[in-house]
């Protein structure tokens, strides 16, 4: 008796890590069916490597994280961009009513009371006028720095702050990701009409919330994006060798990777390869 009842529950056991993953699969299929809703052409620039990357051949668990980013102010020297999101400007109260949160007049009494996370479709914009405008902003303040830089020669903290410029410049121009939230909604159709060209924008789910804000002595209210609402993009055995680390004497690795988006805004990689490597 007790070897059936454990024979029985072998057998649940099995049928329901079959239905997982037979569901899993059918969902795959799903999104990767009819014509992919965006396919961006990026490179190691928005696309996170694992701690480590491939170390070994049977190391076959490797996925990437896109790395993406939002403008968050208006700072002269660029500082306001951030690496993985943040509180967008563009997202403001009237933004954020429109995507069905209650951010009536009366906020006085969320000031100690967060709003909760709500799960949205945000469009993502590839090496557009976004990044351009980051790229403009970290020459611009690099520009200035030097200016003032060589109206007080031996000056130290005028000569560090050049420095820090130019260097957030470089790293604008040939390091951070070109990878920009710039829109919200709930309609992905409607969205798709006003940002039509799919080799530079992508449409996927994400997590916003409202939060207060004091620029000036003045509260307001500004959408806080928290993360993209996917799973990290998994890489299959016969890409992971552009993927290899290089020797410790060699150069940074660099690779270029095509991704597409399906009819569940889901990722998937459709090419990866090795570039030339980069200073």
């Amino acid at each position: 008796m007790i070897a059936w009842s454990r024979r029985r529950t072998l057998i649940a056991g099995a049928l329901l890590i079959i239905a997982v993953n037979v569901f899993a699969l059918a969902g795959v299929a799903y999104n990767r069916s009819g014509e992919p809703t965006s396919i961006l052409h990026l490179s190691e620039r928005e696309l996170q490597l694992p701690y480590g990357r491939v170390s070994s051949k049977e190391n076959s668990g490797v996925s990437l994280s896109l790395v993406w980013r939002v403008r968050r102010g208006n700072d002269a020297d660029g500082a306001d961009y951030g690496a993985y999101g943040g509180a967008a400007d563009w997202l403001d109260q009237a933004k954020l009513a429109a995507l069905g949160f209650d951010v009536g007049s009366d906020t006085a009494r969320r000031k100690f009371k967060p709003w909760r996370s709500k799960e949205v479709l945000l469009v993502l914009e590839f090496d557009g006028p976004a990044y351009r405008q980051a790229l403009a902003r970290a020459q611009q303040s690099a520009d200035d720095e030097e200016k003032l830089q060589l109206a007080n020669p031996g000056n130290q903290e005028f000569e560090r702050r050049a420095k820090r410029a130019r260097d957030n410049a470089k790293r604008e121009a040939s390091d951070s990701s070109r990878l920009f939230v710039v829109d919200a909604g709930l309609d992905a159709a409607a969205l798709r009409a006003q940002y039509p060209d799919p080799t530079h924008t992508l449409i996927v789910r994400g997590q916003v919330r409202p939060q207060r804000a004091t620029r000036d002595r003045q509260d307001s209210l500004r959408g806080h994006i928290a993360a993209l609402s996917i799973a990290p993009i998994n890489v299959p055995l016969q890409f992971q060798p552009a993927l290899k680390p290089p020797a410790a004497a060699a150069k940074t690795g660099s690779f270029s990777a095509t991704v597409a988006f399906g009819r569940r805004l889901e990722p998937w990689l459709v090419a990866l390869a090795e570039t030339a490597r980069r200073k």
